[in-house]
This record gives C-alpha cells, structure tokens and sequence, in this order.
C-alpha cells in the first residue's frame, strides 16, 4: 500500500535515514491504529545518483505494509508527474522532444498515453493529448502507465 506525503527531496537525500517521515495514523487496509516502523526501501528518483530511502510501515493486526512515497511522482515512475505532463505538452504543440530528459523515456510515455486513449477513450478521441492526460487524472489513473 502506497501512501503519498509532502516530502523534500533533497533534505530526505541529506538525512537518509534520519529523514522525519510523518507515522499514519491508522493502517489504510484495516482502519487499526497500530502501525509501526517497517524498516525503508530504495526508491530512484530523477536528479538523484543513489537510491532515496523510503519509510515502510507495517500494520500489527493485518501485515499490511505501508510504504510512504513523496506526492507529485506517479507509483514505479522516477519523474515527477509535472516533468511527465511537459513532455507531452511540448510534443503535442511543437512536435519535438523536450531536451534534457532522453527521447526514449519521452516516448515511453507518449505511447503509453496513446495507448489508453485508444482502449479507454477510443479511436476517435480528438481532444488532444493533454485534455486525455488530464481526464485520466481525475479519474486517478496513471495515464502514462502501460497497464490496460
């Protein structure tokens, strides 16, 4: 279970583990109280060399495992969910990839975007790329994951 928090990235590279993660209140599974320290898991972010440590918890009465990640960043994606949007943004009207960031990511997430207009909004979708991103988001999808 992942739950997203306010976080500086870069103080959380400077403290490491001595980051103060915020403890959740009640497990999300369950609703029980008691949750507690899990240890940390690497995470990648972008504009970072190593691996950020990222606090798990754990729930006493179902095992959940609670792992606290910074808002602004899609679940398995390093990029912030900003980053992602301009990409496309800047494809979509200049027909160019954003420099800085590799054109294989770019189009990663070009074509995954493309793909879910195609199996959710259908074929003839033509409010553009940007209007389907952020449909997606209110619905709280990923619009840029590969999974359908």
């Amino acid at each position: 279970m992942i739950i997203f928090v306010k976080v500086k990235l870069k103080k959380l590279f400077k403290k490491k583990r001595n980051y103060p993660w915020p403890r959740p209140e009640s497990c999300p599974r369950c609703s029980n109280y008691k949750v507690w320290g899990h240890g940390y898991a690497q995470a990648i972010f972008d504009g970072y060399e190593e691996p950020l440590m990222l606090k798990l918890y754990r729930c006493s009465v179902c095992g959940c495992v609670i792992r606290l990640r910074p808002s602004g960043y899609f679940k398995r994606f390093q990029a912030k969910i900003t980053t992602i949007r301009s990409c496309i943004s800047h494809k979509e009207k200049l027909s160019k990839w954003l420099s800085g960031i590799p054109p294989t990511r770019q189009r990663h997430w070009l074509r995954a975007l493309q793909r879910r207009i195609k199996a959710y909004l259908s074929d003839i979708w033509n409010q553009g790329l940007l209007k389907a991103f952020d449909h997606f988001m209110t619905l709280g999808h990923v619009p840029v994951t590969r999974n359908i």
